[in-house]
């Protein structure tokens, strides 16, 4: 049993400081090396600013017109002299392409139907050729999820790629001299598949890159300088690895020694390093390659999760420094500079408290549990008391994600409205190799869903639980994991919070997107040849096991998840003769003005709210 001491939840913070505490995104290195580029919400609302690296002075770009819910990462303009992001009005995600100058004057680049992202953004690849010319990005306007490049100077897209199955925008890279694009897809008839292919930037047709087995999930994260190796990961032997592909002869060499889950970031500049992050226990480390004797060293950060920096430097500041985030579970996101020859870390950005000492958030104990058939899930868990009281079990998204040993607001506020905490990385999330991660598939709301209600049953036995107070919350695939509890693994729960989620598959598909649609497909098979399972597999097709409270929260712009999930399920709890409203069987919020999710202060804080307010009364 952990020992008590004092938290957050002896301090009375209100949730609506814990929302506003401020926060940066997307840190992109200049081409040059000398400013940082990233979002930040001090002011009350997300705005666009630079530091530079030489003085640490900030200039603020923005006002008011950049987004203030965040979709994807940035990309330095020619010179660096004006900065491309994505600019979602409504929060469904149909996001334009838009730039904006150092005199904060901001524009639409590419507006067209559907979704469209920079090309490689999201992690540390680069969309814009060396010369400023033309940029890559992956759009869904003519139907599935695949690549164009936009001529700056004609003003015109051209569509480079037609593959059946989408484009992934959150890995790839252009070549240094803007001649190719790296970028991941899978062509085969095996749903697990993931290869990487190259692409000429003024058209033909795309080359396959040979790396790894049929099944496996191949990607290119960054183009060594000389343009003709790259830096890429594949998770054949289960473990994903980092590796140097040749192009002269179409060769792998690998760098990983099978030490952990491992994903590729950046090349530094002059092509002698590598950098990846490597997953232990829900946490990540940094660890730097020396490419040519294939070395490697983790660099001494502390424990938590550590992310690459964007640009077409990938972090690396000249060939001795390396930019970083790192957060714990305690500490929040901080923006550090590692001096590669001497191991000395200094910050470049703090993390900011608002007056709150951030000694008082709770550390998470990462544990492990059996689920029914003996397969060990590692869960963390946030445990502030030895005398029973009300806990949550709070599922992830994804579910290809996980739950890391990161700063999670969002559990730090159940924390401190007196909750124990357990979340769960149930099979199907990342982190543990391919096999782990592909439980999931063929089996949707089965194995996975068992996981999670073993997950409460696991906390109920601890001194610190009331078992007959435990709530199931999740968003997004977590939501739809909440509907699945409530109405099919009802036993354990008080309560149930489901933001998002999915409660009928069948119909989610018919109004999905067509990259969602491939996802579905992936996971539980053809819906005309599989219907019965996709009905099986629904909770709105459960809805007469619901036995106490459950909470549906949804925005009313949700492409992902539909707001009519929400409302098909509404529907279906009232024709079961149960009744709306606080002293009802349900309750039931749409968010206006909202889509899947949101950075955007105001929204935290009325999501925190909304959580707040139901599980004090129905817990």
């Amino acid at each position: 049993m952990s020992q008590t001491h004092d938290t957050i939840q002896d301090a009375d913070i209100e949730p609506e400081t814990l929302a506003s505490l401020p926060s940066f995104y997307a840190p992109t290195v200049s081409p040059d090396g000398n400013e940082l580029a990233f979002f930040h919400d001090r002011s009350g609302r997300i705005e666009l600013y630079t530091l530079s690296l030489d003085d640490g002075g900030w200039t603020q770009w923005s006002d008011g017109n950049v987004p203030r819910s965040l979709s994807g990462g940035i990309e330095w303009g020619p010179g660096g002299e004006c900065i491309y992001f994505h600019r979602d009005e409504d929060g469904d995600e149909q996001n334009d392409i838009h730039v904006i100058t150092r005199d904060g004057e901001a524009e639409p680049v590419v507006e067209m139907d559907g979704q469209s992202h920079l090309m490689g953004v999201a992690s540390e690849g680069t969309a814009l050729d060396p010369d400023g010319t033309f940029l890559v990005y992956v759009s869904n306007h003519a139907g599935q999820m695949n690549l164009h490049r936009y001529d700056l100077a004609d003003d015109k897209s051209v569509q480079l790629t037609e593959h059946e199955e989408p484009v992934y925008h959150r890995s790839g890279a252009l070549s240094p001299d803007g001649s190719h694009m790296a970028y991941s897809t899978n062509e085969t008839d095996d749903p697990e598949n993931v290869d990487a292919y190259i692409v000429d930037t003024d058209g033909g047709e795309p080359g396959r890159l040979d790396i790894g087995e049929i099944g496996a999930t191949a990607r290119v994260e960054d183009w060594f300088p000389d343009g003709e190796r790259l830096l890429v990961g594949d998770d054949t032997p289960d473990l994903e690895r980092t590796g140097v592909y040749d192009l002269r002869d179409d060769s792998v060499r690998w760098l990983s020694e099978g030490e952990g889950v491992e994903r590729p970031l950046a090349v530094s500049q002059n092509g002698d390093r590598a950098l990846a992050v490597r997953t232990r226990e829900a946490g990540t480390v940094p660890v730097v390659y020396d490419v040519e004797t294939g070395k490697s060293r983790e660099l001494d950060v502390p424990t938590g999760v550590v992310t690459g920096v964007g640009g077409k430097s990938g972090g690396f500041v000249g060939d001795e420094s390396l930019l970083l985030t790192n957060q714990t579970g305690t500490e929040r996101q901080k923006l550090l500079r590692y001096e590669l020859t001497e191991d000395a870390v200094s910050t470049v950005i703090e993390p900011e408290y608002d007056g709150i000492d951030p000694s008082l958030f709770v550390d998470p104990e990462f544990v492990t549990y059996e689920s029914e058939d003996n397969l060990d899930i590692g869960a963390l868990l946030y445990e502030t008391r030895e005398e029973p009281g009300p806990a949550v079990v709070y599922v992830h998204g994804g579910p290809g994600a996980q739950t890391q040993r990161g700063f999670n607001l969002y559990l730090q506020f159940l924390v401190s409205e007196g909750y124990t905490v357990l979340a769960p990385n149930y099979r199907g999330s990342t982190g543990r190799g391919r096999e782990f991660r592909n439980h999931v598939r063929e089996d949707w709301g089965g194995k996975e869903q068992i996981d999670v209600r073993r997950g409460a049953e696991w906390l109920a036995e601890r001194d610190s639980v009331d078992p007959d107070s435990i709530a199931v919350v999740g968003g997004s695939y977590g939501g739809y994991s909440a509907y699945c509890q409530m109405t099919m693994h009802p036993e354990p729960w008080a309560a149930g919070v489901a933001r998002v989620g999915m409660t009928d598959l069948l119909q989610l598909y018919e109004e999905s997107m067509p990259q969602f649609k491939s996802g579905l497909e992936d996971m539980l098979g053809d819906p005309e040849e599989n219907e019965e399972f996709y009905r099986e597999r629904s909770a709105i097709n459960h809805v007469e096991n619901v036995q106490d409270p459950i909470y549906s929260i949804h925005g009313v712009n949700d492409p992902r998840c539909p707001i009519s999930q929400a409302r098909l399920f509404r529907d279906a709890l009232e024709e079961q003769g149960l009744t709306e409203g606080e002293d009802g069987d349900f309750e039931y919020t749409e968010l206006g003005e909202e889509g899947h999710g949101s950075t955007d202060i105001d929204q935290k804080i009325r999501s925190f709210e909304l959580l707040a307010d139901f599980l004090d009364r129905r817990l």
